[in-house]
């Protein structure tokens, strides 16, 4: 059974460059967010155009890129 600790992270929509990705989806970062790009979960999630980011989560169904 999953810890209340892990269901609170997975339902984190916000995480900066070098987080594991809580959850597979679509991402984009905060500097550009029609850079729609898919991580899976467990991903580190990389700086964008070479500098650190926060990456908001898409809603499902919001790939517009």
């Amino acid at each position: 059974m999953k810890s209340i600790a892990l269901l609170r992270e997975r339902a984190t929509r916000v995480m900066p460059t070098g987080s594991h990705c809580p959850a597979s989806g679509l991402w984009s970062p905060d500097s550009e967010p029609d850079a729609v790009q898919a991580f899976p979960e467990g991903h580190v999630l990389p700086a964008h155009n070479g500098m650190p980011t926060l990456w908001r989560r898409r809603p499902a169904g919001s790939a517009s890129a």
